[in-house]
């Protein structure tokens, strides 16, 4: 019995000392890190990175409308003008059952499906800045929910032509 005893204790005495070690926790700090570096030919960026990740609408209860969003944009092209359009065509928030549209506004162009010139090529070669604007149309009466949108505006390096 004695034999017993003595050997059940030390392993008492281990488990309770091994568990309070683990009592104490970790610690542990996750790092994501991002860095984008234009080329010095071509870039259109936001001059705000963190511009389109998470863009809210407020709701005017007076008037009815959603606020619109702006963002300024640094924009170059060496070699010609700089054309955009919207991928996949117009954009619009959705609620799941209702739509808003969303007019897309890129140095005073409306952008849409098609690729359009935005900036030309005697404003791009130095390098310039652009506004976007991002304005909703008025909400029917009694819509209401959340609305989302999710969308790519694409920005094409457009050749200079050459006469």
């Amino acid at each position: 019995m004695l034999k017993k005893t003595a050997f059940v204790l030390p392993l008492i005495a281990l488990a309770f000392g091994s568990s309070s070690v683990f009592a104490v926790g970790e610690a542990s700090s996750v790092i994501n890190i991002k860095a984008s570096i234009p080329t010095k030919q071509f870039h259109v960026q936001p001059r705000d990175p963190n511009f389109g990740r998470d863009e809210v609408m407020n709701y005017n209860t007076v008037s009815g409308e959603l606020s619109s969003l702006r963002a300024t944009y640094d924009v170059k092209n060496t070699e010609g003008s700089i054309k955009a359009y919207i991928e996949g065509g117009p954009a619009s928030l959705s609620n799941g059952t209702d739509a808003i549209a969303l007019t897309n506004t890129f140095n005073g162009v409306v952008l849409t499906g098609s690729p359009l010139e935005v900036v030309d090529d005697a404003s791009s070669t130095p390098g310039t800045q652009a506004d976007l604007v991002i304005a909703a149309a008025k909400p029917a009466d009694g819509v209401s929910g959340l609305f989302t949108t999710n969308y790519t505006i694409v920005f094409d390096h457009e050749p200079r032509v050459t006469q």
